[in-house]
């Protein structure tokens, strides 16, 4: 056919119609080349180059000539799945073959053989019929490139492959190439992430492509697929390689680009994948989205485990601190007073959980010092977004212990700077770190109003080294009063800086410009309640609820005091608009008068004796009751004011509640319960209808009515839910761990519950619970409310002293001492319940405490429970009495505890028998003596005492004459002495008769002396 066509191409007319023969055809087609011997090195260059640029690599090996039937085809190498698949054709053929080629071409036999795999890379990666964009594989896709891979290591083994010339012809196709196809060449060892990335000269091109397909690594990687290991290990090593290559010193060790050019890609990458991760998040993206999937995963980059095999060399901690001052900076466009206005929106648990968990991910590496050090350093030298420096602050002071301590002295220095050179920057950042971290509540730095008092409210504040000093002062404070919540003015007008005489011109030109300020807001500093709350940065409670809680304060301290409080009297007098306006009409609303006058009623006819009462006002109190025929209930209903207690706020609370039960009984996540418990204090808050930030117990006082305590019923019902939350965690944690391994939860509870509002519901709850309703208690929960009064003595320095009603006098007690009222053992039924919460408070404490110093318990219980345990076991359980054996091995009985059917006897004896306790109770206050005994058996009631008369008289004898008598002095005994038993027993008895404990004994009981009442076997024992 080619002769054929010769021919008729011969013969063909041209345009001149004239018919040219064959030669000379031929003839004029070798004059047209015959240019001289100088024009054969440029063709030759130019026929190369047009092959390179033209040639269909994928088909370059169909042309090169070998054995029969030998001829090489690399789509079909790379396609050919058998067994054996290289057995006819081996290496040796395929590089001859390419060296053969290579040769007619005149390149390299190296630059051919890269063409060529490359060619069938780009192949395989447009395999996919998938819809773009993409960067994983099909399964079939990673069997071709498998086969191709080990052409190129064939070819790597034999020295005929150029690994530069490979990564130029990819550059060349980069918008075909599927990352995990550029991961697997890094994997495979044929070229690195490293030299593909070098070898590219536009570095911003390399940034945009590698940036990209990052991003659509992580929307595949959180996505349900079956591939999803391969993603996430393709991510943990381009992170790994862009960190080492980005944040070491010594870059580039090879010499084979610039020191900077690598360094600087990878840390575009890594900068650009975190700001799109932070707008993203400035957007709002909706939970469950691709965007947020993508945000999630790449903040997951930040996991300390994934930087294990480099975790010795300084380049992760090095690149969380640069992540983090990225952060601190991007896109500052807040100015000051953006951030004075809106820090209370900033809180922890208002935070986007993506972005507090990237906090807390950079605190793993980072040590709470070096945080302090960078968020110093950047304030002090960047422009910052203000939003994401204050929720910094949040977490840092919620998440880390020892945050509290270094952000005071922190805020501590930004004051002493400020005042030393009048720095204005330096001002502004501490009162707004300070303002910040006291948004946390009491549990993680102290409130505003504890701040600012200590601050400035003394001779020693930084302040009042020099006029100037005060000057600078009152201009800021003057400065922030058109951008201030109410609160912070109530704060610096009620509790303002301590001022010399002679410049008190200062402080009354700003207190005069603050309360006009209030006043434009519609606060009036007159019109505050007796006992409102100044620690809190919500807005200003509404007056008729606090007026009403001021009344109930009053009425309970009036009645634990039997006097007008002094709040009351002092706003008769400095604050009479309020006194007059809202208190007193509160306080004598209408009702029907009871015959015998309560608290409310005394209380009233004692203002009115001293004529606090206008006289007009009094009588038509009185006219308004006698006019008054609501039924009880209905007076009852109006009476009660409730603050409101959606179902919404219990509902949100309840479901904190339960995902912290998940991060209790998952030990990975005991990091998280920092920042639980944060979401449970905003819940929490907002549940009792309380104000931003509600402050600590700190000057506080409880009064508490043990006889009959009372609560509003919103309050139980927070309350009920709380403390039922506490026990069902704790049996829940105790069920995978013992309590020293169960991490800081329990302590973090309890320190929630320590509030100014909330403590007095929680004791007068547990008062209700254990004094009055204790036989109806469950195992668990005397369990839990036995570790939950650990964790209150645990906490006793920093919780206000209980004011005790009666039974007993009206005197401040610790809260470790008020379990020691709540729990008597006149009965056997309260017997009985005090020896469960007193065995599972000691169990508790043993185990959870254990590597700690038995001192401690001195703090979290109170020697007058230890002692009761010793007691009721001696009475109860007549093989305690003999003498112990220390060479018991006994376990700790707290497992036996946590199983549904809790066996208390015989967690009592091994409790008794365990050398740790038995050790622990032969302390010093700790012991059981004999003038502790005949006052604990002296509140005995024999007719429903656990013990018959004859047992009783038995263990009278055995404890007198056989343990407490010949018992050394120094141990509580006599020392065989039986003149000092009797004198023991006789001060005892009159002590008893004398004292107030005895006021709510039974009058019915049989021994009645002097009208107190007691077991009356103990006084035949002075016979």
């Amino acid at each position: 056919m080619s002769a054929s066509r010769a021919r008729g191409a011969a013969s063909d007319p041209g345009h001149g119609g004239r018919r040219r023969a064959w030669v000379e055809l031929l003839a004029g087609r070798v004059r047209r080349q015959q240019r001289g011997p100088e024009g054969e090195p440029k063709v030759g260059e130019s026929a190369v180059r047009l092959l390179r640029r033209h040639l269909n690599l994928g088909d370059l090996v169909l042309e090169v000539d070998g054995p029969p039937r030998k001829q090489l085809c690399l789509n079909r190498l790379i396609d050919y799945d058998g067994p054996g698949a290289h057995t006819d054709l081996s290496s040796s053929l395929i590089g001859s073959a390419l060296r053969d080629q290579a040769a007619q071409l005149g390149v390299p036999a190296a630059v051919l053989s890269s063409q060529v795999v490359a060619s069938g890379l780009v192949q395989v990666c447009e395999a996919d019929a998938g819809p773009p964009p993409k960067v994983l594989m099909t399964p079939d896709q990673r069997k071709k490139l498998s086969s191709l891979f080990e052409i190129a290591q064939n070819l790597l083994a034999q020295s005929m492959f150029s690994r530069l010339s490979f990564c130029q012809e990819l550059w060349k196709v980069q918008n075909s190439l599927l990352l995990e196809a550029v991961w697997r060449l890094h994997v495979q060892n044929i070229v690195s992430l490293q030299e593909l990335l070098e070898s590219h000269a536009d570095s911003q091109a390399v940034v945009a492509w590698l940036s990209r397909d990052l991003r659509l690594l992580c929307e595949q990687t959180e996505a349900p697929c079956q591939h999803a290991d391969v993603a996430r290990a393709m991510l943990s090593d381009f992170v790994q390689m862009l960190v080492l290559r980005g944040f070491q010193k010594n870059v580039d060790v090879r010499g084979t680009v610039e020191p900077e050019w690598m360094t600087q890609v990878a840390v575009a990458v890594l900068e650009r994948m975190l700001a799109s991760a932070l707008e993203a998040l400035a957007a709002g993206i909706q939970e469950g989205s691709a965007a947020h999937k993508a945000v999630s995963c790449w903040f997951s980059v930040f996991s300390g485990h994934m930087y294990r095999s480099i975790i010795s060399t300084e380049s992760p901690k090095r690149f969380f601190c640069h992540t983090l001052t990225q952060i601190l900076t991007h896109k500052p466009v807040l100015k000051v007073s953006d951030a004075v206005q809106m820090q209370r929106e900033w809180s922890f648990a208002r935070t986007p959980p993506l972005l507090s968990g990237l906090y807390r991910r950079l605190f793993v590496i980072l040590s709470p010092e070096e945080l302090v050090d960078c968020l110093q350093e950047v304030l002090e030298t960047r422009e910052v977004n203000w939003q994401h420096v204050l929720s910094c602050v949040s977490t840092l002071v919620i998440c880390l212990p020892d945050a509290q301590q270094l952000v005071n002295g922190w805020v501590s220095r930004l004051l002493a700077h400020a005042f030393e050179s009048c720095d204005l920057d330096s001002m502004v950042l501490a009162f707004l770190v300070a303002r910040q971290a006291a948004l946390e509540g009491p549990a993680a730095f102290p409130s505003y109003a504890a701040w600012f008092q200590a601050a400035f409210g003394s001779a020693r504040g930084f302040h009042s080294c020099s006029k100037k000093a005060l000057v600078f002062l009152f201009k800021f404070l003057s400065d922030l009063v058109p951008f201030e919540a109410p609160r912070y003015l109530q704060v610096h007008v009620l509790h303002p800086p301590l001022v010399p005489s002679k410049y008190r011109a200062l402080l009354t030109d700003y207190v005069a410009l603050a309360r006009t300020r209030l006043a434009d807001l519609k606060v009036s500093i007159e019109n505050m309640g007796l006992y409102e709350d100044l620690s809190s940065a919500g807005d200003v409670t509404e007056p008729h609820r606090q007026t009403s809680q001021d009344v109930e304060k009053a009425i309970m301290v009036f009645e634990h005091t039997g006097k007008i409080p002094a709040a009351v009297l002092e706003a008769s007098i400095f604050r009479r608009s309020y006194y007059l306006s809202h208190f007193l009409p509160a306080l004598l609303t209408p009702r029907v008068l009871p015959r015998v006058p309560d608290s409310r009623a005394v209380l009233i006819e004692s203002l009115r004796r001293a004529e606090k009462i206008p006289p007009s006002l009094y009588s038509t109190y009185r006219q308004a009751c006698s006019t008054v025929r609501e039924k009880p209930e209905d007076a009852a209903s109006r009476r009660e004011v409730e603050p409101s207690c959606a179902e919404e706020p219990l509902g949100l609370l309840t479901t904190a509640l339960r995902e912290l039960r998940a991060s209790v009984t998952d030990p990975p996540q005991h990091d998280a319960l920092s920042a639980q418990m944060a979401v449970i204090s905003e819940q929490l808050r907002s549940a009792l209808g309380l104000s931003e930030d509600d402050s600590d117990v700190e000057g506080a006082q409880v009064q508490l009515s043990v006889r009959a305590p009372e609560l509003q019923p919103w309050e139980q019902r927070v309350v009920d839910l709380l403390l039922t939350s506490f026990c069902q965690n704790l049996m829940a944690a105790s069920s995978v761990a013992p309590p020293d391994r169960q991490g800081p939860w329990a302590a973090h509870f309890v320190r929630t519950l320590c509030r100014r509002r909330l403590l007095p519901a929680l004791l007068s709850r547990l008062c209700q619970l254990l004094r009055h309703q204790g036989p109806s208690l469950s195992a668990s929960h005397v369990v839990g409310l036995a570790a939950l009064a650990v964790h209150l003595g645990e906490s006793r320095s920093a919780l206000p002293e209980v004011h005790v009603g009666p039974p007993t006098p009206a005197r401040g007690l610790p809260v470790p001492e008020l379990f020691d009222i709540l729990l008597p053992c006149r009965t056997q039924e309260s017997s009985a319940l005090c020896l469960k919460f007193c065995t599972a408070a000691i169990s508790y404490s043993l185990c959870k405490f254990s590597s700690q110093s038995h001192d401690i318990l001195y703090s979290c219980l109170s020697p007058g429970l230890i002692k009761k345990f010793q007691f009721i076991v001696f009475r109860w359980f007549s093989e305690a009495r003999d003498p112990p054996s220390w060479e018991d091995p006994a376990s700790s009985p707290w497992r036996p505890l946590c199983l549904p059917s809790a066996d208390w006897r015989r967690a009592a004896l091994c409790l008794w028998k365990q050398r740790t306790s038995r050790e622990l109770l032969q302390r010093e206050g700790l012991r059981l003596t004999y003038r502790d005994w005949l006052q604990l058996e002296l509140e005995i009631q024999p007719e429903v005492d656990s013990l018959s008369d004859t047992e009783r008289r038995d263990f009278h004898q055995w404890a007198i004459h056989q343990h407490f008598l010949p018992a050394p002095s120094a141990t509580g005994g006599c020392d065989g002495d039986l003149e000092v038993a009797c004198t023991t027993l006789v001060d005892v008895l009159m002590d008893f008769c004398q004292s107030s404990r005895s006021y709510d004994h039974s009058e019915n009981s049989d021994l009645v002396v002097g009208g107190c009442t007691g077991n009356r076997d103990i006084f035949s024992r002075l016979q």
